[in-house]
Parts: structure tokens; sequence; C-alpha cells
């Protein structure tokens, strides 16, 4: 499994823009679109997925999956814990500092 968060962190990693990894992935830049945009697991044909999957191991990118092991080198990053979202008190002075910031 790869999550949207993981597709857009490998993109980064490498330094690819969505028309480049559509191109290695033999996908289209919508699919592309819609994984990146996905809330967490990225959902679609098994078939699209293993070629997105293949493409970024091409490029050098290894997928961890939760409390795996990384055996590969190289550098990378990995996220602790998904991050939580925000209260709804949070998300109301966000707002807040951002109307006084205009």
């Amino acid at each position: 499994m790869i999550t949207a968060a993981q597709l857009r962190a490998a993109r980064a990693l490498i330094g690819i823009d969505q028309r480049r990894l559509a191109a290695l992935s033999g996908l289209s830049v919508p699919t592309i679109q819609r994984m990146e945009a996905s809330h967490a697991v990225i959902r679609g044909n098994v078939d699209s997925l293993m070629k997105l999957v293949g493409a970024l191991a091409a490029a050098g990118i290894e997928l961890i999956g939760d409390n795996a092991t990384s055996h590969g080198d190289g550098r990378g990053v990995r996220l602790k814990s998904p991050p939580s979202p925000p209260t709804t008190a949070k998300r109301k002075r966000q707002a807040a500092g951002r109307k006084a910031g205009k």
C-alpha cells in the first residue's frame, strides 16, 4: 500500500513533477493527480498501482510501510506517526490569524 503523502514525498525526493512520473510509469497525468489528491491510501486498479510502484522503484525509491524496516542504503524520510488533524478551536484560531494578516 502507498499513501498519497508517500507518493508526493517520493516525487520530491527524486525531483520530478507529476508529468515526469506519468511518463515514467505509463500512467496519465490526471491519474497521478487523482492518486496524489487521495486522503489516505491510494486506490486504483492493480495494474496502475504496480506501474506506479515499479516506476518509483526504478527511480531509486524504497516505499516503507508502517512498522517496516528499511533494507536499502541511501537517505530517506519516514513519518513517525500521522499528524493529527487540527481541532476545531485550532482551525478557528488559524482562520482568525489569516484574516488578521490581510
